[in-house]
């Protein structure tokens, strides 16, 4: 493993955590846009759980590549998703958002795909 690979992935796998872990306390800097996008409230634990589980399995991919594979690639799918909520919702000034997530899972799996 190379130091660059474990350094992105520690990187990634540490904002995709908070990422996931304000969406469960419902930060307001969460919350609102969410709110604003029209995503129900029902599915923001779901959404926050998933953040962290794929921040989990990067971590764990450390040691068991396959997993921080498909954790990256469900990231990537993820943040692909929210890219297309924040399009739906025609909210071109916020898109930049879901996209500074999906550039780094897509960044530690190009990195993975390296080594």
């Amino acid at each position: 493993m190379s130091t660059a690979y474990l350094i992105v992935t520690l990187l990634t796998a540490a904002w995709i955590g908070f990422s996931g872990f304000s969406l469960l306390r419902r930060a307001p800097f969460v919350a609102q846009p969410l709110t604003d996008y029209g995503v129900p409230r029902s599915w923001w634990t779901w959404l926050g759980v998933a953040k962290a589980a794929g921040a989990a399995g990067l971590l764990v991919g450390l040691a068991v590549p396959a997993i921080g594979v498909l954790a990256g690639a469900c990231l990537a799918l993820y943040f692909v998703g929210a890219v297309i909520t924040v399009l739906r919702a025609r909210s071109y000034k916020t898109v930049a958002f879901p996209l500074l997530y999906l550039a780094p899972v897509v960044a530690t799996l190009a990195v993975g795909s390296a080594v």
